[in-house]
């Protein structure tokens, strides 16, 4: 009988946003694995899941989260995390990956989930949602992501804050994930767009050192790596404007 891998997304941070859906999955699973950087300190992923089981039934794997220039180096973290999981599902027939926000959104868990498919063909693998950061963001400060006919974009700013320019040219709320590295490069783009008036940004989501603040506030100072900005649709016309 095929042994299952389940991604299981536990939310930004908050141990309340977890689903019920979620905390069952973890409870069912015969391990949980999380992930951690090679400097070994607990991430939000297993904060959050040692809300709801045990020390014992968490087994901790090194994955390369914070490289993003050299590929041979994350490749390798890659694979043998890999090889771990893979050991994991030959002793059980049950095993959860517990990420930060959803499992389909920027998450470690698709890599992972590859390498499994190539390493122990058959196995099962199913997902289970997670409320994202830009979910929580929203409810925290009041911003409304959609209405109407807007669009909605989320840009992962890692890469530099010309893909969030572009976007912030457009109609609709746009979302930036990562971009604390770039704090300095995204309140420009905002300037130079006219978003920043009603854009808010906000880190550590129901952790207590949670940020939330208006995106006019931005400086030249470094921001937490996983802060998340939302920069709302520009929006008039009254109650169904955008219908």
């Amino acid at each position: 009988m095929s042994s299952k891998l389940v991604g299981v997304g536990v939310g930004p941070g908050d141990p309340e946003l977890v689903t019920v859906k979620g905390v069952n999955a973890l409870r069912a699973a015969d391990v949980v694995v999380v992930p951690v950087m090679d400097t070994g300190e607990r991430g939000r992923a297993e904060a959050t899941v040692l809300h709801y089981v045990g020390q014992e039934k968490v087994v901790r794997v090194v994955f390369a989260l914070n490289e993003r220039t050299d590929r041979a180096r994350r490749e390798t973290a890659w694979d043998a995390a890999g090889d771990r999981v893979a050991q994991l599902l030959a002793e059980h027939s049950c095993v959860a990956f517990a990420t930060i926000g959803d499992p389909n959104v920027y998450s470690t868990f698709t890599y992972l989930a590859q390498t499994i498919a190539e390493l122990v063909p058959g196995t099962v693998v199913e997902t289970v949602p997670g409320i994202t950061a830009m979910q929580d963001l929203a409810a925290r400060s009041g911003a409304v992501l959609t209405e109407g006919t807007e669009p909605l974009t989320l840009v992962p700013v890692t890469a530099g804050a010309a893909a969030l320019k572009e976007a912030l040219a457009g109609p609709g709320t746009v979302v930036a994930y990562k971009f604390g590295r770039q704090a300095q490069e995204v309140a420009e783009a905002l300037r130079e767009t006219g978003r920043i008036d009603d854009a808010v940004w906000g880190s550590a989501l129901g952790l207590p050192e949670e940020s939330v603040r208006p995106a006019s506030e931005l400086g030249e100072a470094a921001l937490p790596y996983l802060s998340t900005l939302i920069a709302p649709a520009p929006r008039g016309g009254g109650r169904g404007g955008k219908l």
